[in-house]
């Protein structure tokens, strides 16, 4: 029964984590059929393990990574992620957008050029600009706060200068 328990709260904890292998079934090596160590349901463990064996045991690309139910182009990307990164990098990364899509670059660049132009603007006032220029519907207190991200990452920048 321990064991049963243990095993539920693994897979959770690798659920939480973003860890879990969505295709444990597809983990066909050996190792991870007879070892008590070695487990299909752990992503970055899978990952791991294929990297090594074309590595260390020099197992073809092609057949380390049926193994380990990947295609070659997986190995490569997992590869290059365990090299760049180290075992961090075998980590999925997190869902969803990875930057601004509505206040990029371009648009928080003209936001702050009305601001030189005329100090006195308020966030209501520039997000009818940003809709009028870029087509594109901003809250006002979206704009507000990119505002003060922009404000605090330049403060952070102007401390790392002063201190060189």
């Amino acid at each position: 029964m321990t064991a049963v328990v243990g095993n539920a709260e693994k897979l959770r904890v690798l659920r939480e984590s973003r860890t879990l292998n969505p295709r444990p079934e597809a983990v066909a090596d050996e190792a991870f059929r007879t070892s008590a160590f070695l487990d299909p349901h752990d992503l970055v463990q899978v990952k791991y393990e294929m990297v090594r064996r074309v590595r260390v045991d020099d197992v073809p690309v092609s057949q380390a990574a049926r193994m380990f139910g990947f295609c070659r182009q997986s190995f490569y990307a997992i590869a290059a992620a365990l090299d760049a990164q180290g075992p961090a990098g075998l980590v999925p990364g997190k869902p969803g957008p990875k930057g601004p899509r509505k206040l990029t670059e371009p648009v928080m660049t003209h936001v702050e050029m009305l601001l030189r132009a005329e100090p006195g603007l308020k966030a209501p006032a520039l997000a009818a600009a940003v809709a009028e220029e870029f087509d594109v519907v901003v809250h006002p207190r979206s704009i507000e706060r990119a505002l003060a991200r922009r404000r605090e990452a330049r403060s952070q920048e102007e401390n790392i200068r002063a201190r060189s």
